[in-house]
């Protein structure tokens, strides 16, 4: 009734057999004769069993698969949906609730998930993947530049953490098992950041040469301000600025150590002059809510400044800080400040002078942060007008606490 014939390259054994009029040449994927007419006998008793109407062959069935599975089968099996990394992603991105991410930290996701698709690939069963293939990741980032400069360890922790979330979120929903393969990674080891330092030292290590330009970036970065070329840097941009918000915005950051974002955050019922304080809207802090709140005392020209800008130039609407806009209805409105906005606005404010070397807004957080540090301002204080900060931020400014580390040092060693 059926025969057999073995293909001469592969040695695959097929089948033929005519069936209904029509004839079947199907492989049976295996080189071994026993098994093929093994599986030829239980054919051929199922091709009977058809035709005696002991079997039925349901409608729309695949006549293959039923035959060749003796009856047990309707269709070809199909492999049961596999969640790939691509599509672990997706699922992510699907839940996340809307507002949950600030718009600059959706960025940094999407930078991260970009690079961990194109290394690990997109099309990868995500619950295959191993602690090997998460090490293979961070090794061949660390081979990686960008912008001719190696890829830190610290990126690459960031861009595993950001993977171990997302594995996280996909337990919670029952679409993996198991925690993320990410336990015991090694990372190449990194150059810690430099310490806070003053200007004149930047420019004494530059004078003396020998540094590329990407070290002399390094230390402009480390720079902090004293409280006198705070207060010369502040005056310059009074003088220099294009628009009347420019210099209340300066005074803001350099005098309550915020971030550009909660600068840009910051609203006008924020500003409690009666109390002398100012309310910083906050997100790093709480990860579980939207928005925390730190408050940080006024200083007098802080509350000379603020009250000047509230009162004569500020034109309406909720943010502290907006500028007006032209709109296509040919009426002026407020808009607050944008990410690119405020940091056009102060690289052009401090463009032509002395002062462009500085690199952005977070020079006036770190130089809050140090001049406090300086005049032995106990750490719990600065913490708590700082907000959130890590440990290693506060050893980049610890040195400055020289009243503390000489009473500290004397204690044992003054007699």
């Amino acid at each position: 009734m059926a025969s057999l014939s073995q293909d001469p390259k592969s040695g695959v054994y097929r089948i033929l057999f005519r069936f209904g009029g029509k004839q079947y040449h199907k492989s049976l994927k295996t080189t071994d004769f026993k098994n093929a007419d093994t599986h030829k006998g239980h054919i051929e008793e199922t091709l009977k069993a058809i035709e005696r109407g002991w079997l039925t062959l349901p409608p729309g069935a695949d006549f293959w698969a039923f035959v060749f599975s003796g009856g047990r089968l309707e269709a070809k099996p199909a492999l049961a949906d596999v969640l790939t990394l691509g599509g672990l992603f997706a699922r992510y991105e699907e839940q996340m609730p809307a507002g949950v991410m600030e718009p600059n930290s959706f960025d940094t996701y999407k930078l991260h998930k970009k690079h961990l698709l194109r290394v690990l690939g997109e099309k990868r069963p995500a619950q295959a993947l191993t602690t090997a293939d998460l090490q293979g990741y961070a090794n061949k980032r660390a081979k990686e530049t960008y912008r001719d400069k190696a890829i830190t360890a610290s990126t690459i922790k960031k861009e595993v953490d950001t993977f171990r979330a997302v594995w996280r979120e996909a337990v919670l929903h029952k679409r993996l098992r198991g925690d993320a393969p990410t336990r015991g990674l090694k990372y190449e080891k990194g150059e810690a950041k430099l310490p806070f330092i003053t200007w004149g030292e930047i420019e004494r290590r530059i004078k003396r040469g020998g540094l590329t330009e990407e070290q002399i970036k390094e230390l402009w970065d480390a720079l902090y301000l004293d409280r006198e070329q705070v207060r010369d840097l502040l005056a310059y941009v009074r003088q220099n600025a294009s628009f009347p918000f420019i210099y209340p915005m300066f005074v803001f950051v350099a005098h309550t150590g915020a971030r550009r974002s909660e600068m840009m955050r910051s609203q006008v019922e924020d500003l409690d002059f009666e109390a002398g304080q100012v309310c910083i809207r906050e997100k790093k802090k709480d990860r579980s809510v939207k928005l925390t709140f730190r408050h940080v005392p006024m200083s007098p020209l802080f509350r000379k400044v603020m009250q000047e800008w509230l009162q004569a130039g500020h034109p309406g609407g909720q943010h502290t800080f907006c500028q007006m806009s032209t709109r296509m209805k040919r009426r002026e409105e407020p808009e607050p400040l944008t990410t690119d906005r405020a940091s056009h606005h102060f690289k052009q404010s401090l463009e032509g002078g002395k002062w462009e070397v500085i690199r952005g807004f977070h020079v006036f957080r770190h130089s809050f942060a140090s001049n406090l540090a300086a005049e032995g301002t106990d750490q719990r204080l600065i913490d708590e007008w700082m907000g959130h900060q890590t440990e290693e931020m506060r050893k980049r400014y610890r040195h400055l606490f020289p009243k503390k580390m000489e009473e500290a040092f004397l204690k044992v060693f003054g007699e």
